[in-house]
């Protein structure tokens, strides 16, 4: 169950990041920012279900993400998490410039690709 779960979190992600980007190259930031989001929970979940853990909050994925902080202090994860979770408010408020969301966007790949290594 728990292979599964983290499968299907891990082809969420990867559709996740595709739509993300097609949504910045055109321009869309707000429905942007929130692909992105999307794809760091999924990774996030994805970690998670491979060691066997469910996150079902948004709180769960903060948590979990000090968590795995404490085990890779070098990858700044509390920091790409922060500008991930601020794309998620973009999304709400379309309040940010194009160059922070996209600096955002870069954020969110760094983090999926470290947290990816952790699922080979």
């Amino acid at each position: 169950m728990a292979k599964a779960r983290q499968a299907e979190y891990e082809r969420l992600n990867g559709k996740y990041l595709k739509e993300a980007q097609q949504l910045l190259d055109s321009g869309d930031y707000a429905q942007a920012s929130e692909k992105f989001w999307g794809a760091t929970a999924e990774v996030i979940k994805a970690v998670a279900a491979k060691r066997g853990v469910a996150l079902g909050s948004h709180r769960s994925l903060g948590e979990y993400i000090e968590r795995l902080h404490r085990m890779h202090p070098g990858w700044n994860l509390p920091r790409l998490f922060n500008a991930a979770n601020s794309l998620h408010m973009n999304f709400y408020e379309d309040w940010l410039p194009p160059e922070i969301v996209s600096d955002g966007a870069r954020a969110v790949t760094e983090l999926v690709q470290k947290l990816k290594t952790l699922l080979d």
